[in-house]
């Protein structure tokens, strides 16, 4: 077994496992831990020897929460490099887990948001169990949603994805599968028995279970009727204005609330994301906007509010969205000197 700190990765039967071990942080990723299970999956992808890889988290709480936000609420106060690292390095494992050669198996047992999404999501078999709980909720900190998260959101069902997008609302286990966002459920009380199966080279169906029904199904009246063709966040604002559903008011002051500018360029990147073929396109997508929003004010605004000092009472600069013009939404998506280059 090979122990990096924060990670664990070895070899069990036909498995390679890699285990995030950073409970008492939620197993959010640092720059150590994308390293381990980067050199791990470098290492196993030759190895005869390994079928498989499963990856699951330390700790009842969540496989993975995230990024590391302490950093990243750093860079963006005094060096934008370290952010930029630690998405250079969290992007290339996103796109090397997307296309890795053998099977990954992902096991979403509690909270998934923003960079566990990453890591989870784009895996070959995806799931998750009563305790997940997923999510994109980046605009509620002055920031887009990364990982290849708009490419995900992209392709659920209508425009639940957009919806998902702009609010940040959390999924339960069913409505994750409803999205496509996860492919099997498993009671987290049989994931010790469904991971020593699979490294007796079984399969994950064995210990598939069916779950409660989704939600969002429901929904998709309101959700689609204000989300689809509109081309401004003010005209899916004023479609939910309209609407008696208490669901869809509750949307509006969720929008309302998030940073304008990440909103809009939300929108957009989502919007673009619908034409893209994989996603090594949708990562560099996320390289350009989350450098550009490393040097606007709401980044590091939005963190304090939410992370740091808790108050909840983010002073978004710009504060409306009608002072978010076409002009600063494109200045996001324009090229960078150093591109994100993936292999």
């Amino acid at each position: 077994m090979v122990r990096g700190g924060t990670v664990r990765c070895r070899r069990e039967g036909v498995l390679g496992r890699i285990t995030l071990d950073r409970p008492e942080a939620l197993n959010a990723l640092d720059l150590e831990m994308i390293q381990g299970m980067r050199g791990a999956l470098d290492a196993w992808e030759d190895d005869s020897r390994v079928r498989a890889v499963v990856l699951d988290g330390a700790g009842d709480r969540a496989f993975c929460a995230g990024g590391d936000i302490a950093v990243v609420h750093r860079s963006a106060r005094t060096d934008p490099g370290l952010a930029r690292r630690l998405w250079r390095a969290e992007y290339r494992l996103d796109a090397r887990l997307a296309r890795y050669p053998k099977p990954v198996v992902a096991i979403m047992d509690g909270i998934t948001m923003g960079g566990g999404m990453g890591i989870g999501c784009h895996a070959a078999l995806r799931i998750v169990t009563e305790r997940a709980v997923l999510a994109m909720p980046e605009v509620g900190i002055g920031l887009a949603p990364d990982v290849g998260g708009t490419l995900l959101l992209a392709r659920a069902p209508g425009e639940t994805g957009t919806h998902l997008a702009l609010t940040g609302d959390r999924l339960t286990a069913a409505d994750a599968l409803y999205c496509g966002l996860a492919d099997h459920f498993a009671r987290s009380s049989e994931v010790p028995g469904l991971i020593a199966h699979l490294a007796d080279g079984g399969t994950v169906e064995k210990h598939a279970r069916a779950p409660e029904p989704p939600v969002l199904p429901g929904h998709r009246a309101w959700i689609d009727a204000c989300y689809g063709g509109a081309g401004t966040v003010e005209e899916i604002l004023r479609r939910l204005a309209a609407r008696p559903e208490a669901a869809a008011a509750d949307a509006a002051r969720k929008i309302v609330a998030a940073a304008p500018t990440a909103v809009k360029v939300t929108l957009r990147a989502i919007r673009a994301a619908r034409s893209m073929t994989g996603i090594e396109e949708c990562l560099r997508q996320d390289y350009r906007l989350c450098s550009r929003f490393l040097a606007h004010p709401d980044l590091a605004e939005g963190i304090r509010a939410a992370i740091i000092d808790k108050d909840r009472r983010p002073a978004w600069r710009p504060a409306e969205l009608a002072a978010v013009t076409p002009a600063c939404v494109d200045s996001f998506f324009a090229p960078l000197e150093d591109d994100l280059v993936l292999p």
